[in-house]
C-alpha cells in the first residue's frame, strides 16, 4: 500500500475546506431570502386596521346601569317609572321593600323612616329620596299605596311603588334583599334591610330598620354626600361615660320608639313621633295585665274588637299597632322601662297636672271614654 505524500495530504484538505465554505454559504443565502409577500387584506379588515382605536369607557362605579335593571314600575299616582333612568342615576336614595297588609315589621320601617324624612326636611325630593316598593303587587295596586302613605303622612320625595313580581324579585337580588329559602313567593316573610346608597360615587350599605333615625338622616345628608372628605380626628380622653341602657329601655328605643315619646322632650319637640300616642303615665293608668297583653299581640285584640285597641285604632288614622312578637317577658321589661321613666319625670309625690298632657294627638295620652286611663299603642 502506497502511503499518501504531503503534497496529496494538502489536497485533500484544500478540497474539504472548499466544500464547507459553499455549503455555509448557500445557508447563509436561504436565510436572507425576501419573506414572499402576504396576500392582500379584505378592504373591511384594512379599514378596521387603519382606524385610530376607540378608548374604552370607564365609569366612575360598576354599580351602573349595565348592573342595576331599568325596571318598569309604578307610583302611588300611577305614574310609570324607570328604576334606573328615573329612580337612582345619579341620586342618593334609600329603598325598602314593603307590602301594605304587613301587620309586623313594614309599618315599622315606614314610621322610622318616616321620622327621617322629618329630620331631613326639604332635601327629601331635592337631593335625597326615599323608594318603598311592594313585594306583593297584586294586592298593592298604585291606589292602595296611595291611601297607604296618606295614614302615615309622608312628604314629598317619598315614593311607593309597584311592579311585577318577577321584575320586583330580581330588584331585591340586585340589592342583596332577598334571602333563597325564605322569600320563595309561598310567604311574605322579607329581608327587613334599607338599602341606602349614592349611585354616582357606587357607595351602598345596608341599614337596620331600627336604627337611630339621627344615624340613618346623617348617613343619607353627610355620610353618603362627602364620604370622600377626611373626618375630623377627635379625642375620646374626657368623653362622657355611656350610661348601659336596660332591656327594656333597649326594647323600647329599637321597636316602639318609631311611633311613641315619653313626654314633650322626647324627640327634642319636633314632633317626630306622631304615629302613637306618648306613653309617659300609662303604666298609671291602664291595666298591668292588659298593658302586657296588647305589647304581645294588638292583631288579635283587634280581631277581638277590644274596647280600646278599636279607638286607638280609629284615632291614629286606622294605622294597627304592628305585631313585634314579643313574649311575655319582653313586654314586662317595656312596662317596667315605662314605670321608671314616668316616676323620673313625674315622681309619684307629684301629680301629674293637665298642663303635662299636650292636646295634639302625638303626645295626648288616648283615653277612651269610660276607660281608665292612657294605653300604648
Amino acid at each position: 500500500m502506497t502511503l499518501p505524500t504531503p503534497r496529496s495530504r494538502a489536497l485533500g484538505m484544500h478540497l474539504i475546506l472548499v466544500l464547507v465554505t459553499g455549503l455555509l454559504a448557500s445557508r447563509l443565502l436561504v436565510a436572507n431570502q425576501a419573506p414572499s409577500a402576504p396576500a392582500p387584506a379584505p378592504a373591511a379588515a384594512q379599514a378596521v386596521a387603519a382606524a385610530p382605536e376607540k378608548p374604552a369607557e370607564t365609569s366612575a362605579t360598576p354599580w351602573g346601569g349595565d348592573y342595576f335593571p331599568n325596571t318598569l314600575l309604578t307610583d302611588q299616582n300611577g305614574r310609570q317609572v324607570h328604576f334606573f333612568d328615573d329612580l337612582i342615576k345619579g341620586k342618593v336614595v334609600v329603598i325598602n321593600f314593603i307590602f301594605t297588609s304587613c301587620s309586623d315589621s313594614c309599618p315599622l320601617e315606614t314610621a322610622r323612616l318616616r321620622q327621617v324624612q322629618k329630620l331631613l326636611g326639604d332635601r327629601v325630593g331635592k337631593d335625597i329620596f326615599f323608594y318603598s316598593i311592594s313585594i306583593d303587587p297584586l294586592s298593592d295596586t298604585p291606589q292602595v299605596l296611595k291611601a297607604y302613605a296618606q295614614r302615615f303622612q309622608v312628604g314629598p320625595g317619598w315614593q311607593f311603588l309597584t311592579g311585577e313580581f318577577a321584575d320586583v324579585t330580581e330588584l331585591r337580588q340586585k340589592l342583596g334583599l332577598f334571602i333563597e329559602g325564605v322569600d320563595n313567593g309561598r310567604s311574605k316573610d322579607h329581608n327587613l334591610s334599607l338599602i341606602v346608597g349614592n349611585q354616582e360615587t357606587g357607595r351602598w350599605m345596608k341599614a337596620s330598620p331600627f336604627e337611630n333615625p339621627w344615624i340613618l338622616a346623617d348617613q343619607l345628608a353627610n355620610t353618603l354626600q362627602n364620604w370622600k372628605q377626611p373626618s375630623i380626628e377627635q379625642s375620646y380622653a374626657n368623653a362622657p361615660e355611656i350610661r348601659p341602657p336596660s332591656n327594656g329601655e333597649e326594647l323600647f328605643r329599637t321597636r316602639c320608639a318609631s311611633c311613641h315619646s315619653l313626654g314633650p322632650l322626647d324627640g327634642e319637640g319636633i314632633g317626630l313621633r306622631s304615629i302613637g300616642p306618648d306613653l309617659i303615665g300609662v303604666t298609671r293608668q291602664r291595666d298591668p295585665a292588659w298593658l302586657n297583653r296588647w305589647i304581645r299581640e294588638p292583631d288579635r285584640m283587634l280581631a277581638e274588637k277590644d274596647p280600646i285597641a278599636l279607638e286607638l285604632f280609629d284615632r291614629f288614622n286606622k294605622i294597627p299597632m304592628p305585631n313585634l312578637r314579643m313574649d311575655e317577658h319582653s313586654a314586662q321589661s317595656i312596662i317596667e322601662f315605662l314605670q321608671e321613666e314616668t316616676d323620673r319625670q313625674h315622681p309619684p309625690a307629684t301629680p301629674m297636672t293637665a298642663e303635662n298632657e299636650e292636646p295634639e294627638h302625638h303626645h295626648a295620652i288616648a283615653v277612651p271614654a269610660g276607660s281608665q286611663g292612657p294605653t300604648v299603642q
